[in-house]
């Protein structure tokens, strides 16, 4: 009797290891999926400023390279607007707008500019908000635009 329970309860050990354990069988087939396609945005981006006075737009659309100068355009804007507070009279927070190497140094904050990206720069992001300047007039529209322009077509120093 004791063999026989004995072999009952191996032959009932394997059945029981045969069905619970691992197994030779296929893979589970997985759906194939189809990743969509991005396309980049054909039209102009239109960001409105937020501003006491006027909300002007502007486009983050970018310009041919040679369509805006940092000397002859975008300068003459900050000294006009900027380097009151970033340059001239004081240098807050670590930001110089008074030349092109200091302006692409940034901040302390690091970089405030993503040139070939006015969208993504900090620099476009304060003016266009209204946040810049926080004395004085604001920039208006077209001022805004060169500005983006600019550094959409690369920032360069020109």
């Amino acid at each position: 009797m004791n063999f026989t329970y004995q072999a009952l309860s191996t032959t009932i050990f394997v059945i029981l290891l045969t069905a619970c354990g691992p197994q030779a069988t296929q893979p589970a087939a997985v759906p194939a999926t189809t990743t969509p396609v991005i396309e980049p945005p054909t039209q102009t981006v239109v960001v409105p400023t937020v501003s006491s006075t006027e909300t002007p737009e502007a486009t983050l659309s970018p310009e041919t390279p040679s369509s805006v100068s940092f000397s002859n355009d975008v300068l003459p804007i900050f000294n006009n607007s900027c380097v009151k507070c970033h340059g001239t009279e004081e240098i807050k927070k670590g930001l110089d707008l008074r030349a092109y190497d200091s302006l692409m140094a940034g901040s302390f904050n690091g970089s405030v500019l993503t040139p070939g990206n006015a969208a993504d720069s900090l620099l476009i992001q304060q003016l266009l908000n209204g946040k810049m300047p926080k004395r004085g007039q604001k920039l208006s529209t077209e001022q805004i635009q060169i500005i983006s322009d600019w550094v959409n077509a690369g920032a360069l120093n020109n």
